[in-house]
């Protein structure tokens, strides 16, 4: 088969998507239609055909939208595929959308809900706009049940067509738990976009009041870039050596190996792969007790769930932890690292992808 999959981000794709594509490559043509911000050159050298088609990722711009719309309508009148994959919410819907007035078989994936759910007007209209383009869909993938259940519950998706999987799975082999030698120091690390919607304004006031109480025997490491609304924050706080920022890095493994616990305090996730890659690597986790993020952690063993917005839950379960001694942190991330093993294993989550890319119509 020819396989045409549209995305959004090419760096992400391939952090993330690029042993299901190696599969899908022993049998079958891919073209990969995205934004390239990295990775082009590694995704043509594993056999993908590579087209760069611009998408605004954010904005939600009519006239943008249309042309995006319109240039995928043309990429598949082009391409003529015999099977289109989306994934992220643009391309699930104009993609999906020009897929299903072509005629052609197509899988769409919902990496999270973001915040149109969370925004009455605005979700009346993407919930619109997803029943149109995913009425046609021959499967649609989940990373969370919570999330699948929401479309359903919209009507949008039946259960029949739909598979919730662990989120893309977690390398075992690439994520390994490293010994933390024991230096009379805990150590958290956040590692993500520094936005509202990861919670950095209840991290960093925790972060703060832990400081206040803990002093020196606690540490703040943050990997990741931020949005121009909290450079001033983010640089104050470090001034004030309330965290360390690191920005953003290619290879985020040493700084898991030099954390006890890694914090995600998110809004919303579909299934956060910071969390499955902190445990896979021996780390406990404290995390938003929200689809995409509860699955990871099992509540008081492998790491603490807190209710998210609620930055007085989230010091508690902070304090929590670093009041722990070091054998009992050691073992919460023993049992992280055992549950990625039960349940997130990449090469499972790729093969059940394969066999509900490739089945039958379920209509």
């Amino acid at each position: 088969m020819k396989i045409l999959i549209i995305t959004n981000h090419s760096y992400m794709f391939w952090q993330f998507r690029r042993e299901l594509t190696a599969a899908l490559l022993k049998d079958h043509q891919v073209v990969l239609s995205t934004p390239f911000v990295g990775h082009q050159e590694d995704l043509e050298a594993m056999g993908c055909r590579c087209i760069e088609t611009a998408v605004d990722r954010r904005g939600i711009n009519p006239a943008t939208d249309l042309k995006l719309f319109s240039a995928y309508r043309r990429l598949i009148r082009q391409e003529r595929p015999d099977l289109v994959i989306t994934y992220s919410i643009k391309p699930n819907i104009y993609g999906g959308l020009a897929s299903r007035l072509a005629g052609v078989p197509y899988c769409a994936n919902v990496q999270g809900l973001g915040t149109a759910f969370q925004k009455k007007g605005l979700a009346a209209l993407v919930t619109a706009m997803y029943r149109a383009a995913l009425g046609k869909a021959r499967r649609v993938f989940f990373e969370n049940e919570g999330n699948a259940a929401l479309f359903r519950e919209k009507k949008i998706v039946p259960a029949q067509r739909q598979t919730v999987l662990p989120g893309a799975g977690v390398d075992l082999a690439c994520y390994t738990p490293e010994p933390r030698p024991e230096d009379g120091q805990v150590r958290f690390l956040f590692v993500g976009r520094i936005m509202r919607e990861k919670g950095v304004d209840e991290l960093f006031w925790a972060a703060r009041r832990l400081k206040e109480e803990y002093g020196e025997g606690v540490a703040f490491d943050v990997v990741g870039f931020f949005e121009d609304a909290y450079r001033q924050t983010v640089e104050e706080l470090a001034a004030e050596h309330i965290l360390t920022f690191h920005g953003f890095q290619q290879d985020v493994r040493p700084f898991y190996a030099a954390a006890d616990c890694v914090v995600l305090p998110s809004y919303h996730e579909g299934m956060s792969n910071v969390l499955l890659e902190g445990a896979a690597s021996g780390r406990a986790l404290v995390t938003s007790d929200i689809p995409g993020c509860r699955e990871a952690v099992e509540d008081g063993v492998t790491g603490f769930l807190c209710p998210a917005g609620d930055r007085e839950a989230l010091l508690d379960r902070l304090r929590r932890f670093a009041s722990c001694p070091p054998e009992k942190r050691a073992a919460m991330g023993r049992a992280g690292r055992a549950l990625m093993e039960r349940r997130f294993r990449k090469e499972d989550v790729v093969a059940r992808t394969l066999a509900a890319l490739l089945e039958d119509d379920p209509c």
